[in-house]
């Protein structure tokens, strides 16, 4: 999933970024409430994660204006937003839910906690509750990034976990390249001519080829075919 991370102190967007790509998530990460607006209007995300202690521009007055966003063009303006900052007061608290927020986490906080969080709203966005998808005999846990083939575990890299999750949120439907590479890659991560190809090779090999189906001139999408 492609994240923005909004978050001024070196040390900690650091860690986010490292631990959520670690977690196979494409993470662009910018300083300042300022770039932050002009990344959310230049990209569509998956999750923004939001700190409002912020130079240039406060993160509430962010969060505000991009719900306000919503409806100007597709998909703008309702990526789930997870405010991370050290203002853990009640006021604060209410204050940022009310904004449109959709959950919140005072620091310090540990990352495996804030990891868990990030894969909740990315289910719930995708209309998933549970955090195991099954499809076609492929059961893929994202909490424990584990994947079952038929009952058989499944050896699968960072990247061809991340491939394989992306097309069974949406099974059936047809993902492009380049929403693929959108979903892997953040800034200053070098994406080669063929690197999805690539990945749908190494899947194919490992699920059967006959479950990813190539839609000429389109993408890719997963079939309920062994």
């Amino acid at each position: 999933m492609r994240l923005l991370l909004v978050e001024d102190d070196p040390m900690i967007g650091e860690n986010v970024r490292d631990a959520l790509r670690a977690e196979g998530h494409a993470v662009d990460w910018v300083c300042d409430g300022e770039a932050a607006e002009l990344s959310l209007r230049s990209l569509v995300y998956d999750l923004i994660l939001l700190d409002l202690g912020l130079p240039k521009r406060d993160g509430l007055e962010v969060l505000k204006r991009y719900r306000a966003s919503q409806g100007a063009q597709a998909d703008r303006g309702t990526a789930p937003v997870l405010v991370i900052t050290a203002r853990d007061s009640t006021h604060e608290l209410v204050a940022g839910l009310d904004a449109g927020a959709d959950d919140y986490l005072a620091k310090p906080f540990d990352l495996p906690e804030l990891a868990a969080r990030v894969r909740a709203l990315l289910r719930r966005r995708h209309g998933q509750v549970q955090a195991k998808l099954n499809y076609a005999g492929i059961e893929l846990d994202d909490a424990s990034h584990t994947v079952l083939l038929e009952g058989a575990p499944l050896h699968l890299s960072v990247r061809e976990f991340a491939v394989l999750h992306a097309l069974m949120l949406n099974p059936g439907k047809v993902l492009s390249r380049a929403v693929l590479e959108d979903k892997l890659y953040g800034w200053g991560e070098e994406v080669g001519s063929n690197t999805i190809e690539v990945f749908m090779h190494g899947l194919r090999k490992k699920i059967g080829a006959a479950r990813i189906a190539t839609v000429r001139g389109v993408g890719y999408r997963l079939t309920d075919s062994a």
